[in-house]
């Protein structure tokens, strides 16, 4: 991603359902990269519906080391047409797994993100509380092996690694 990318701010879009489960909030899914600081309160709130009794979080954050190395930020790009249209997908498989699921928020920061701040928050809203944890755990789990959005570790020493999800689909293929 060129500098001329971090010019863009963020980019979100938003999609609306038909509402089918009594709330007077049609369902909707939110899907938003950006390079401003995420917050979590937003995102929740983004999904709580009177019909839905459970919203689940995934919170991921820049942890300080990483195998023996102390990591002091993360650089994340991304090539945005292409991770806003796998992120829908995403919500998508959510609402064919889960017919119950209400309201879906995706949110990853681009560029730099601090040690203890957060790099992706997604949030879940449904009836009850299974369906919400296992989409988000889904939601996760299929992000970080399919949307394109690349990690660069920037340790004490100034030195760098570009990190590889293991779960990432694109890295089995070129494995074998």
């Amino acid at each position: 991603m060129s500098r001329a990318a971090n010019d863009l701010g963020s980019a979100g879009l938003e999609v609306e359902y038909a509402d089918m489960s009594g709330c007077e909030i049609a369902a909707s899914d939110i899907v938003k990269l950006t390079h401003d600081k995420l917050s979590t309160e937003e995102v929740s709130a983004s999904v709580v519906c009177p019909s839905c009794g459970a919203v689940s979080l995934f919170i991921g954050i820049t942890r300080n080391s990483f195998e023996g190395k102390k990591v002091v930020e993360l650089e994340y790009e991304a090539y945005i047409p292409m991770a806003q249209s796998e992120m829908k997908k995403i919500c998508l498989d959510v609402r064919q797994k889960w017919p119950s699921v209400k309201h879906i928020s995706i949110h990853h920061r681009l560029g730099v993100v601090p040690v203890a701040e957060a790099s992706v928050i997604i949030a879940i809203s449904s009836p009850h509380r299974s369906e919400s944890l296992e989409a988000v755990k889904y939601c996760i789990d299929t992000l970080k092996a399919t949307v394109p959005i690349w990690k660069k570790e920037i340790y004490e020493t100034e030195d760098y690694s570009w990190k590889e999800n293991k779960e990432c689909r694109w890295a089995e293929s070129r494995q074998k």
